[in-house]
């Protein structure tokens, strides 16, 4: 890990929420960073705001993480990749739940963040070491109704993320988990719920919940702990939620 010149992460899902809170929390305390989202136009304004370097590519296309990879690699030396791309859709119950929302979720949760870990890790080896960031959730640890699809693909992630440690351990490359609670970011819960911004808001409708800010807190604190400490998971939820399913809400 260098300490004469900026540590450099890769963040992916950097177009909004906790991705590009990530991208804003890292440039603040001085790393050089690459983001990469799909939508272009959103990584534009983030370059603007933060002074971030960014890629366009889609973590489910083959094609793409291996064009990203390759822009990275020349950009210079790798310290931190953060795999936060993910997302849900639909909460509908096993019985009626829709295959291709599975199909989807897997791809994007799961195969995505295999795709670039992949990818990366043989430029994260090339240093003195570095740190892989996989941001998984609470659903990685628990289930709910209506939830097995994402909460399948977020096991499936968070078992990637386990593996992985297992399989390096010796190398100097920490593998670190965020499982994040009940997260209030623009968009995550109106992509599960297909634009529908009244269920959408019932999730957080009555408490607190965690912010982007929040999780990219947790994600820098996990990546300024001195080499030798692994972080190997850390759950964050807000203060009125015991569970995927225990919530503490106030009357409106």
């Amino acid at each position: 890990m260098s300490t004469s010149t900026p540590r450099r992460a890769l963040v992916t899902g950097a177009s909004s929420g906790i991705g590009a809170a990530t991208v804003r929390r890292l440039r603040a305390e001085g790393w050089d960073v690459v983001a990469t989202a799909r939508r272009a136009d959103r990584l534009a304004a983030l370059a603007d705001q933060t002074g971030a370097d960014t890629i366009v590519a889609d973590v489910t296309d083959d094609a793409d993480v291996a064009r990203l990879a390759a822009q990275v690699a020349d950009g210079g030396p790798l310290d931190a990749l953060v795999n936060n791309a993910g997302g849900a859709f639909g909460l509908d119950p096993v019985e009626s739940s829709s295959l291709d929302h599975w199909r989807q979720m897997y791809e994007l949760n799961v195969l995505g963040t295999l795709r670039v870990t992949q990818a990366l890790l043989p430029h994260l080896r090339e240093g003195d070491g570095g740190d892989i960031v996989v941001v998984t959730s609470t659903a990685a640890h628990g289930t709910y109704e209506g939830g097995a699809g994402y909460v399948g693909a977020k096991h499936a992630e968070r078992m990637l993320a386990t593996t992985l440690r297992w399989e390096i351990l010796g190398e100097p490359i920490r593998v670190i988990e965020i499982a994040p609670g009940a997260v209030a970011t623009e968009e995550f819960s109106m992509v599960r719920f297909d634009g529908d911004s009244e269920r959408a808001a019932a999730v957080y409708a009555g408490y607190e919940p965690l912010v982007a800010d929040d999780v990219a807190d947790a994600i820098a604190w996990t990546l300024g702990r001195p080499p030798h400490v692994n972080i190997d998971l850390l759950v964050v939820r807000p203060r009125a939620q015991a569970s995927n399913n225990r919530i503490v809400r106030t009357d409106a």
